[in-house]
């Protein structure tokens, strides 16, 4: 019997159409965004074997509210003179692009899609102020 994969879209439709539960099997397999989104809209994941974790660990920051956001108050830091973000000269910012981009080839290798990382990276600084 063939496989049935669930991504992140698919259980989002099926929680619009008033689905909130879901039997996983051999033959079921949900990604790991899936899962997270399953958890995160209280889907009631129905296993007929004892679970087994996702391959990849869940993302806390994508699953829960940070602790102070939990209990209803929040925490403050010390009080600290706020300082100025240093000012990044458009020259500067193709320099860091390709930092960033040399950072993440190291460390990942031949695993990254170099066009797909030029757009994350380009997007983030975007949305930094900084390009």
């Amino acid at each position: 019997m063939p496989k049935v994969f669930y991504t992140e879209k698919d259980i989002e439709d099926m929680a619009k159409r008033g689905i909130l539960s879901l039997e996983i099997n051999d033959n079921v397999v949900l990604t790991d965004l899936a899962y997270e989104k399953a958890n995160r809209l209280g889907f009631k994941l129905i296993r007929d074997k004892p679970e087994n974790p996702p391959t990849a660990p869940v993302r806390p920051y994508l699953a829960q509210l940070p602790p102070h956001r939990l209990s209803g108050t929040a925490l403050r830091a010390p009080a600290q003179p706020a300082l100025p973000a240093p000012a990044i000269k458009s020259s500067d910012s193709g320099d860091l692009h390709q930092r960033i981009r040399s950072a993440v080839i190291n460390r990942m290798g031949n695993q990254v899609d170099a066009a797909l990382l030029d757009a994350i990276i380009q997007r983030v600084l975007a949305s930094t102020g900084v390009k």
